[in-house]
């Protein structure tokens, strides 16, 4: 099955044989298979594939310490470094081509409360958490240990806990204007 998502996904990656290096790919691979499952017209292929992706996902998220559910939305190109100890709540929306770093948590609140909606390229240095119904616009870059509780404007930096803004960046912000034509 052709997956342009995946196929952005290894671009992100080192090569050669990113799959032998990189245990993260792992997860990732995994995540886009039960999207792909998903897909699928109802029938035995179906259950038996959902009954495989569920097996794999428990292993990979007990093994490298990610928890990637598929039903969370997640765009093209996402790379993950330095694995470990990272949580995507399963209702959560990311962007494409984001990276996130050991420790990262985008997850909600309050149980059953609002979570986070991820730009495009936002970066997030290791032990960042995104909580709650907050947005993060397109370019920006969350600073490691940083806790962020509320809107992050494109092309910011937010750091601290909680996260405030420390700058915007202007060169990035012109770049994404120009990539959406305005």
């Amino acid at each position: 099955m052709n997956d342009p998502d995946w196929l952005a996904d290894l671009q992100r990656y080192p090569s050669p044989r990113p799959f032998l290096k990189e245990q993260s790919l792992w997860v990732v691979w995994v995540y886009r298979f039960g999207r792909r499952v998903d897909k699928l017209p109802a029938g035995l292929r179906k259950r038996v594939l959902t009954g495989l992706y569920w097996l794999l996902f428990r292993l990979v998220e007990t093994a490298f310490a990610i928890s990637l559910p598929k039903s969370a939305q997640i765009g093209p190109g996402l790379r993950i470094w330095h694995f470990g100890g990272i949580f995507v709540h399963a209702n959560a929306v990311i962007g494409a081509n984001c990276t996130l770093r050991q420790g990262v948590t985008i997850g909600n609140r309050a149980a059953d409360g609002p979570v986070p909606h991820i730009g495009d390229d936002v970066e997030f240095g290791a032990y960042a958490q995104v909580l709650g119904g907050v947005h993060i616009g397109d370019g920006c870059r969350i600073g490691a240990l940083s806790v962020v509780l509320c809107d992050v404007p494109d092309g910011a930096t937010a750091v601290g806990n909680p996260a405030r803004i420390i700058r915007r960046d202007v060169y990035l912000l012109h770049a994404l204007q120009r990539k959406d034509g305005s």
